[in-house]
């Protein structure tokens, strides 16, 4: 009798940003900006924000989500998903303290439950499942839009006593300043900007990146100055880690089957599971450096690893609805449709709502969020 073989995957489902990420993170272990160099790390730290910002508000497209607005039922629910039950058991993991997480470690738990969702890989993930592509471009845009707004609101209510400092009328202006007027300013230049980002969108998603990864370092200097670093063990990361895969499948539990129970269609209930269940590092990183300053460090720990965690579970599910999809749905049933098929045949999708040019379903799958430059 033969004994099994074990099969080594080709492609592990790691995103390449996240890779970037933990080489930033050792990075500002080993050589943290320190005195002068620090106060040169903070101030391209700003602009980096600003930049990104400018950025999201120039790539938002006005004529997209008016579009897309006729599917107010679907939009009303992912917002509520995002803004109001992610935070409720983001406040209700606050029973997990002190037996399994620490004080610092819920706060940031906290905080991501209340970042926006993702836009570019809820699409790709909404796009291989055979789910409503353009609903899915606009929930998460929306999303996006909602939470330069809300994030900080609902920060400041129910983080207020936890390590941001208070919500004052300083951090409301530094939020308006950081955050707000760059993202009205690329909205307003769009007109003159949109075709050049356009033409340049995989270059941008270098400098978004690129910025993203500054902003990182730029935290994580700063808490290994203040030697926040040596209050995490391996156990409580491991802890960590386990707490946020039950909130995320809570969390694709609650948007699958509530979806269904509201009566939703195939599509539009993938969308909804997708964009739901979702958070954006991308959004979530500039906005911790503004709310919580020196203190980001912990505080951005919990959204990396939820990050790369909702990647590799809704790349499985992402290909299993493909696998099940029927003609109706626009796949080809289980029997001749697998799960590497990358053809998008949504209804009323358009042609620049699939995955990114140049990359395969399932390559797309699992590193689109990193350049989600819209979310």
């Amino acid at each position: 009798m033969r004994r099994p073989q074990l099969k080594i995957p080709s492609r592990l489902p790691v995103d390449g940003f996240i890779l970037a990420l933990a080489g930033t993170v050792a990075l500002a272990a080993l050589l943290p900006a320190r005195g002068s160099a620090a106060t040169v790390v903070d101030g391209a730290s700003t602009g980096a924000v600003a930049l990104l910002f400018f950025l999201y508000g120039a790539r938002l497209s006005t004529s997209e989500a008016l579009a897309g607005a006729k599917s107010w039922r679907l939009h009303l629910a992912v917002l509520a998903c995002t803004f109001l039950v992610f935070p409720a058991l983001g406040l209700a993991a606050r029973a997990l303290v002190p037996y399994v997480l620490t004080p610092s470690l819920h706060t940031g738990l906290l905080f991501l439950c209340l970042v926006p969702s993702t836009v570019q890989s809820s699409i790709a993930f909404t796009s291989i499942a055979r789910g409503n592509v353009p609903a899915a471009i606009c929930a998460g845009s929306f999303s996006s839009l909602a939470g330069i707004v809300l994030t900080p609101l609902l920060a400041g209510l129910l983080l207020g006593g936890a390590g941001t400092g208070g919500f004052s009328a300083g951090s409301l202006l530094s939020i308006v300043e950081k955050l707000l007027l760059p993202f009205v300013a690329g909205q307003l230049l769009r007109r003159w900007t949109g075709g050049f980002l356009t033409r340049h969108r995989r270059i941008l998603g270098y400098v978004d990146r690129g910025s993203i990864l500054l902003v990182v370092y730029g935290a994580f200097s700063a808490g290994v100055v203040q030697g926040v670093w040596h209050q995490v063990s391996p156990w409580q990361l491991l802890a960590l880690l386990g707490v946020e895969a039950v909130l995320l499948a809570v969390m694709l539990t609650l948007t699958s089957a509530g979806a269904r129970q509201l009566g939703f269609p195939r599509a539009d209930r993938i969308a909804i599971t997708f964009a739901g269940s979702k958070k954006s590092l991308a959004a979530g990183l500039p906005m911790a450096t503004v709310l919580f300053g020196g203190h980001a460090g912990t505080a951005v720990l919990p959204l990396m690893l939820f990050h790369q965690l909702q990647l590799m579970v809704c790349a499985v599910l992402a290909r299993r609805y493909a696998a099940t999809a029927g003609p109706e749905d626009g796949g080809l049933g289980p029997a001749r449709h697998g799960p590497s098929d990358g053809r998008t045949r949504s209804s009323g999708s358009a042609s620049t709502a699939g995955p990114p040019e140049g990359a395969s379903p399932a390559r797309t799958a699992v590193s689109s969020s990193s350049l989600n430059s819209r979310s």
